[in-house]
């Protein structure tokens, strides 16, 4: 049995659910979505958003602190998938560059 290499990166990584608030900046129009991360990993994370971020899209992402500190997390990303249910939308982004 052959392991597709894709999918074995995929588990390099441990994943964490973390259930923490983001934002999201759509890469050069200005959008921008709120959401809850559910989970995040060294190579990308799970968001669920109200607005429909479309496979392909680049966006950098600031996940809030839960204790009002500076950023846990600021980002550039890009939209994997998006799987919807009713008016929520469950995204994988692929973590591009981590930003300072």
């Amino acid at each position: 049995m052959t392991v597709d290499r894709a999918q074995q990166e995929k588990r390099d990584f441990i994943r964490m659910k973390i259930d923490t608030p983001l934002r999201a900046q759509i890469t050069g129009d200005g959008i921008a979505a709120e959401g809850l991360c559910h989970e995040l990993s060294g190579g990308g994370m799970q968001i669920a958003t109200e607005h429909y971020l479309e496979p392909g899209t680049e966006l950098e992402v600031t996940i809030s602190s839960e204790h009002g500190h500076s950023p846990t997390l600021r980002a550039k990303t890009h939209v994997v998938r998006t799987e919807s249910e009713g008016n929520i939308h469950r995204v994988g982004m692929e973590i591009l560059e981590i930003l300072h």
